[in-house]
């Protein structure tokens, strides 16, 4: 049993009998001088007779432990090896915990017991299949790397790093879920509030009365190869996944992060990533009305506004209580909405999935028309509001901004071009008249001649070098788009960054900098300005290889390997932070964001279907 009521856990412990391998079993023993056996009489057997009694694998079941008490089992494989001969013997630890318990009180069966049952005691079956199949599983990994393993244009230090950041998906906090569970759930659920089941509601409506657009998407799949849609199985249900923004941070699907380790799932395991963000598009048409007081500014508003993306899927009863998030009022954060338009169309286009695409498009929609009160000046280009109103939560924007505007142009023409493969030729030219109108705006306003402005403001970071600032520049050729700018100014943007954000930081060993003043003094301005963001890195590495600068791609991302992995570096093994100073200090242990290396590897082997997408003219 667990504390405080949470599901009880059962571990199970086995070892794969062979011709030349006996096992035997101690069902079970103690720690104290009470106990019988103690442990101490274990170890004794162990020494006298090299293993247990045969018959105690019929003894039956033993006596649970009272309160306090604590009891062992064991089990012991024994060989006979010849001189100079091998033996191998395989040893399984499984354990069942079949159902998750949010603080709030909801609960649901974990993924696996769609396949083994809801009972604790399924860690026997699951310690049996391991040991029966877990050869397999080896070979299919190796497969599964060997191409990237035996690639010889990589180098090492990114193999390394490329396979071992995915640690964070079982590491960082994760909760899989089976669907069928989850609709019990809802269904139990008394605490749903009448905003968000109108919300809920809000989405049946819309995806009826957007039906149009199925039928003219069906037109859209003539001309297009059938190696477009293997991803795409609409029929399989995957459950829902949650993953943490990371262990000091406890917010589920943290979704401004999630915009940077998103390549991981969309490459590995595309059909959790398409379940995300269906999830994410039905919180968009939702509504929390009740009262949530945000710590920065002191002031009060509503938990989850309609139109708005969600930061977060919650911490304590997630799906249902949104936006665990109360630093500040994320619904004017400037980032979220462009952020899910972009991750939307991305997965659109490389799957090929028309019916997913149908399924949120009115999420898109609403989510680009709720930006719309954030262009003040009409001016076609959003405005930030003198607040870190951003993934960035503690350094301030004023007016246009770089990471931001950017955003905004590429969710523009995102949303362009999956209107047209939908068939909403209106809401295209929407956009496309919007794009057309802000881009020349947004140039006018940040471009120096070598490098866009952090903002168009007057404070003194307004000409720092932001290393994010082409993030929309980095989905927009991830997603087969036409480039936002010409290639002078994207080449000399990121050149810019590494020539000072990253190589006048311990000549490139640590990664890139967020914030440089153009004089080559790190921006001081805040905590997050000064710190390196290790996600955020890896991001502007994989946008210098779209935009054919591998080698100054390696070196930046390499200062991460350095200072994280290698031996010379900080031993952040298997817990990469956010982020650190110049000197070291790290912030935010075991974080979301470093799966965004694999944003590097989508990058150097672009999917087919990518490559091969209809070319959308925005011009």
């Amino acid at each position: 049993m667990t504390a405080k009521g949470n599901p009880p856990v059962t571990f199970a412990i086995g070892a794969c009998e062979t011709q030349n391998v006996n096992v035997t079993v101690l069902p079970c023993f103690g720690l104290s001088e009470g106990s019988i056996p103690t442990a101490k009489e274990m170890w004794n057997i162990m020494v006298k007779d090299g293993q247990f009694a045969r018959e105690n694998f019929n003894s039956g079941p033993s006596m649970p432990s009272s309160s306090g008490e604590t009891l062992c089992a064991a089990v012991s494989a024994s060989a006979w090896v010849e001189p100079h001969g091998k033996c191998t013997i395989a040893f399984g630890l499984a354990w069942s915990s079949p159902k998750v318990k949010f603080l709030k009180g909801s609960s649901y069966h974990r993924r696996y017991t769609k396949f083994y049952g809801t009972s604790e005691l399924a860690a026997k079956y699951l310690v049996h299949d391991a040991l029966k199949n877990y050869k397999r599983w080896e070979e299919e990994i190796e497969q599964w790397q060997n191409p990237i393993l035996n690639d010889d244009r990589l180098p090492e230090w990114y193999k390394f790093s490329l396979f071992n950041e995915l640690y964070f998906l079982v590491a960082g906090g994760t909760v899989w879920i089976d669907s069928s569970s989850s609709n019990a759930n809802v269904r139990n659920n008394q605490q749903q509030s009448t905003e968000a089941d109108r919300g809920d509601k809000a989405v049946c409506r819309l995806t009826t009365a957007n039906s149009c657009y199925s039928t003219a998407a069906n037109f859209g799949l003539e001309g297009h190869g059938k190696e477009q849609y293997t991803f795409n199985n609409n029929d399989e249900d995957v459950g829902r996944f949650l993953y943490l923004e990371g262990v000091e941070y406890m917010m589920w699907c943290t979704y401004d992060v999630h915009f940077y380790a998103s390549f991981a799932l969309l490459e590995l395991f595309p059909k959790i990533e398409l379940s995300i963000q269906r999830d994410f598009a039905k919180a968009v048409l939702s509504e929390d009305g009740r009262k949530v007081k945000f710590l920065a500014e002191g002031n009060w508003g509503i938990r989850k506004v309609r139109g708005a993306v969600p930061h977060d899927l919650g911490t304590h009863d997630p799906w249902s209580e949104m936006n665990a998030y109360n630093i500040h009022d994320t619904s004017k954060w400037k980032d979220l909405n462009p952020k899910f338009v972009l991750q939307v169309y991305r997965d659109f286009a490389a799957t090929g999935d028309m019916s997913f695409g149908v399924d949120v498009w009115p999420s898109v929609r609403a989510a680009m028309e709720y930006m719309e009160q954030f262009d003040r000046d009409n001016d076609g280009l959003i405005e930030n509001d003198g607040f870190p109103d951003q993934t960035y939560d503690t350094w301030t924007v004023h007016g246009v901004s770089a990471y931001c505007g950017c955003l905004w142009l590429a969710a523009l023409q995102a949303a362009a071009a999956m209107a047209l493969q939908l068939g909403d030729k209106d809401f295209a030219e929407w956009c496309k008249t919007k794009y057309l109108k802000a881009k020349p705006v947004f140039e006018e306003k940040l471009w120096n001649g070598s490098y866009f402005n952090y903002d168009s403001g007057s404070s003194s970071n307004s000409r720092s070098i932001q290393a994010d600032q082409l993030a929309g520049q980095w989905y927009t050729a991830s997603s087969g788009l036409p480039s936002l700018f010409d290639d002078f100014k994207v080449q000399s943007s990121l050149q810019k960054i590494y020539d000072f954000n990253v190589m006048k930081v311990k000549g490139g060993r640590m990664g890139a900098v967020n914030g440089m003043h153009p004089n080559g003094k790190v921006d001081e301005t805040c905590m997050q300005s000064r710190e390196i963001w290790t996600g955020v890195t890896y991001a502007v590495a994989a946008t210098m290889i779209l935009s054919g600068m591998e080698d100054q791609a390696f070196t930046t991302a390499e200062g991460i390997f350095t200072a994280g992995w290698s031996e010379e570096g900080y031993g952040y093994w298997f817990q990469t932070p956010e982020g650190w100073t110049i000197d070291g200090h790290f912030r935010s242990l075991i974080y979301m964001r470093p799966l965004s290396i694999w944003g590097m590897q989508w990058a150097l082997s672009m999917p087919k279907a990518i490559l091969e997408a209809p070319k959308i003219n925005l011009v």
